[in-house]
């Protein structure tokens, strides 16, 4: 079943020109999780700069400029819970993936297994949404999940 259709754009909204911009994500090895994201994902990085003892940049999808992914590098108190499975992950509070739309999860899936990128949910179908998913996660246990209309 499809997701039915968004309800009509409120223009006249004095916050209509909010649009999303980037997701910071915050790790504990910038250098790391940078070239992570680069050589995993392919993602491209756009800028880099200090902040005080943190190291920040911003990286984008290799073919979209319209989002980025604001890395934020250095030593944490808390350290992000590792999960065994998707569905233990459901359990925390606060903010939980980063979801990429791709043409095809199992291929895209298939590239990122053969990169060495950690699976954590196999190609799965929502039927409420009309969507087939799938889950990774980096080194931080950080979960990205793939989704392909259907």
């Amino acid at each position: 079943m499809p997701i039915p259709a968004y309800p009509a754009k409120n223009t006249t909204s004095p916050l209509a020109s909010m649009k999303p911009d980037h997701l910071a994500l915050r790790v504990p090895d910038f250098k790391a999780s940078r070239d992570w994201l680069v050589e995993m994902f392919d993602f491209r990085v756009v800028h880099q700069w200090p902040f005080g003892d943190l190291k920040l940049a911003y990286l984008a999808p290799p073919a979209d400029d319209n989002f980025l992914i604001e890395l934020i590098g250095g030593a944490l108190d808390t350290p992000r819970t590792k999960h065994a499975d998707l569905g233990a992950s459901l359990a925390e509070g606060g903010s939980h993936h980063l979801c990429f739309a791709v043409e095809d999860t199992v291929k895209t899936l298939e590239e990122l297994r053969s990169r060495g990128v950690t699976v954590v949910a196999e190609p799965f179908v929502v039927e409420d949404i009309n969507r087939l998913l799938a889950f990774v996660s980096d080194p931080w246990d950080n979960l990205y999940e793939l989704s392909q209309e259907i």
